[in-house]
């Protein structure tokens, strides 16, 4: 961590500000989140595309589909 690039300009981080330390914390703290996030929207397409195909599955064919008693 002793450099970073931004904007196409690289910027060398040992003798940064602890201002700039604590903005460079904020900055890795929100790629984490955003990455995180990436990966849950994926995962809901996923679902929702399974669900498209499911429900046309049920529309052609009426009761192809078994649901699942429900708790109550």
């Amino acid at each position: 961590m002793s450099k970073i690039k931004l904007n196409e300009k690289e910027y060398n981080l040992t003798s940064a500000t602890e201002a700039a330390k604590a903005q460079l914390f904020h900055l890795q703290a929100i790629e984490a989140e955003l990455a995180r996030m990436n990966t849950l929207i994926a995962v809901l397409q996923t679902a929702r595309g399974n669900y498209a195909r499911a429900l046309q599955q049920e529309l052609e064919n009426p009761g192809s589909i078994q649901v699942p008693a429900q708790k109550q």
